[in-house]
């Protein structure tokens, strides 16, 4: 599964992990990427959406 919103373009974000030695080692965070059915022109169609694209309303879901 894509790790990217196909709404918003959101995706993954990297970054260091510091331990309390503050050694540094690299890391990542990944979106909440979710499968869901998008109404889209009178179709259902499955969509790589994140969960804040889901929760503001920016898709409608299909029934």
């Amino acid at each position: 599964m894509s790790r990217k919103c196909e709404i918003c373009g959101k995706g993954q974000v990297s970054g260091n992990k510091v331990s309390h030695s503050n050694r540094h080692t690299r890391r990542k965070w990944n979106a909440n990427i979710q499968t869901v059915r998008v109404a889209e022109n009178g179709a259902a169609v499955r969509k790589n959406v994140c969960t804040r694209c889901i929760r503001s309303g920016k898709i409608t879901r299909a029934l």
